[in-house]
């Protein structure tokens, strides 16, 4: 069953599907509607009524303790997706977490003959229910079924005119605050519709059981849309003498339209659901107006029995690792092993980026970072660069002799400390030989005073490298990165910087973009890096900054 792993969390068959071979040797009246193959596999026939209502029956009464009746020419209901229904109003009410000793109280609208959701709710929670019925068989056919359950000081059935829903049901009931109403409105509008007649997408597959149920059970004038939209107004009326209005829906499309109408009608909490069974899809539409009321989380737009999901991953050559090394140790790294080496120049990419990481335990050969990136700071850094350059050239230009003042000045500090170091190479030899790579954050540059004077020089260094660009792309990511001017200026990172020091940890952990595990591993002679995904805002965001480190590390071969 494909989407079983898909159903909710507390359903009993999500990971034990009923065993037909086990029922048929119990029950015969079961067993007269399985078939056994040639391999020994037990099955059961779909698309005949009378087994679909064998095997309700037969769950019922195996899972449930209930023995109920049903006529075939009437709907006849499948046990798993009501089960998801029950125990998604459980999480809507709160039941797990609420005093069991407490009286739940809801309304079935439309019960059926088989008053399936009041028997379960009473049998597994000692709910009690009003289940209302318009038609005559499946009003008599609930009343006995609750019977002889002896179920009858929890369930009320009550038969009511055609197109009654909650208002003229509650008549009777005008002090009583319900905590939920449940309903399985009929999905179509017409015979077309309920024959799949432009209601069904051609490249889907046929049905694979059968469509039972009487008129009023599988057609309602508009559909369900306009059966819920009936729902909706009565509760406008009604408001707080129900907790939560619920509906199950046969189709997809019907959702967004009901959601728009409780934001115009200005519901204050809105909820839906999915319900995953066998190869059948429903959903539902919860919503209330009490504002104490929580409001379970809606599912993802993927389904959840979707394979994890894989993490973004690049590769980084032998050959490159090779000339990574050369780099490392120019820069008096001590880092020897590919997966060292690697690391640490991702660790010095992220301290520019000024993007948070720190080091975690991991298993054995493989290096693991945790990163959380608060802002966007990989994006667009040749544009800002550009913008840089274009507001540098507006400034009021120096006059050259004060320029070449500046200059001199310049290297005669330069001169000065020098020979200071020359009087104290231990300093130096100290700061080079055990620079960490997270340290090296603030790239050489000048000043705010020479700033100015480099203008020029940056300006048709941009020229080129935009002619290059336009020409061979490739090669211009190479050769961009060999600079250390292609990274963000000073006064940009300083300002950055500033921004962020003013945050406290405590609002960078509450604002940040996203988090993932870096993990950095050996794949035969190569070094793999992977991304997995943490949480955050947009995983596209951690998409990017991949591609950022993948190409800044081959700019760092290029140049």
């Amino acid at each position: 069953m494909a989407l079983n792993k898909s159903m909710h969390a507390r359903n009993r068959y999500k990971d034990k599907p009923p065993d037909f071979a086990y029922l048929a040797g119990k029950y015969p009246e079961f067993q007269q509607h399985v078939q056994t193959t040639l391999t020994g596999r037990v099955s059961l026939n779909f698309k005949d009524p009378e087994a679909v209502r064998a095997l309700t029956c037969t769950l019922l009464k195996e899972d449930f303790g209930l023995t109920i009746d049903i006529p075939v020419e009437r709907l006849i209901p499948t046990v798993p997706l009501r089960l998801n229904y029950i125990h998604w109003v459980e999480d809507l009410i709160g039941h797990q977490d609420a005093d069991k000793q407490v009286l739940r109280r809801g309304i079935d609208i439309g019960t059926g003959a088989s008053c399936i959701y009041p028997l379960l709710g009473a049998t597994l929670n000692g709910w009690y229910f009003l289940a209302t019925e318009v038609d005559d068989m499946c009003f008599n056919y609930a009343k006995k079924n609750v019977e002889q359950n002896n179920l009858s000081d929890l369930i009320k059935v009550v038969k009511v005119p055609q197109k009654t829903l909650l208002m003229d049901a509650l008549k009777e009931e005008s002090e009583i605050i319900y905590d939920f109403c449940m309903c399985n409105p009929p999905f179509f509008a017409n015979q077309l519709e309920a024959k799949g007649v432009n209601s069904r997408n051609p490249r889907r597959p046929p049905p694979s059981s059968v469509n039972t149920g009487g008129i009023t059970e599988i057609m309602a004038e508009g559909g369900e849309l306009e059966f819920v939209k009936r729902i909706i107004h009565d509760s406008l009326q009604l408001k707080k003498r129900l907790r939560w209005y619920s509906c199950m829906l046969g189709k997809k499309c019907s959702l967004a339209p009901l959601k728009e109408e409780l934001r115009i009608q200005g519901v204050p909490k809105v909820t839906h659901t999915e319900f995953c069974q066998g190869r059948t899809m429903r959903w539902a539409l919860a919503w209330s107006f009490y504002d104490d009321v929580q409001v379970p989380s809606p599912p993802s737009k993927r389904r959840k029995l979707e394979k994890p999901r894989k993490p973004i991953t690049f590769m980084v050559l032998a050959s490159t690792v090779k000339e990574l090394s050369i780099k490392a140790a120019a820069m008096g790294w001590d880092a020897v092993e590919a997966i060292a080496v690697v690391r640490a120049w991702v660790e010095k990419i992220l301290t520019d980026l000024k993007v948070q990481h720190k080091r975690v335990p991991c298993g054995k050969d493989e290096v693991s970072l945790f990163v959380t990136a608060i802002e966007n700071s990989w994006i667009h850094l040749r544009r800002k660069k550009r913008e840089r350059i274009r507001q540098l050239r507006e400034l009021p230009r120096a006059s050259e002799d004060i320029l070449q003042a500046m200059e001199e000045e310049k290297s005669s500090q330069k001169s000065v400390s020098n020979n200071l170091d020359c009087e104290n190479p231990k300093t130096e030899d100290s700061e080079m030989g055990f620079m960490a790579p997270d340290e090296d954050v603030h790239l050489t540059a000048g000043d705010e005073l020479t700033e100015e004077s480099d203008a020029k020089e940056e300006h048709s260094e941009h020229v080129k490298e935009e002619e290059t660009e336009a020409k061979q792309a490739e090669t211009s990511l190479g050769k961009g990165s060999s600079n250390a001017k292609e990274e963000p200026c000073p006064s940009e990172e300083a300002s950055n910087l500033t921004v962020g020091k003013e945050q406290s940890p405590k609002e960078a952990s509450r604002c940040f973009l996203f988090k993932c595990l870096m993990n950095v591993k050996k794949e035969g002679n190569d070094v793999l890096v992977e991304m997995h995904w943490v949480e955050g805002q947009n995983r596209d965001l951690m998409n990017q900054l991949c591609t950022y480190l993948r190409n800044q590390i081959l700019r760092l071969v290029a140049s």
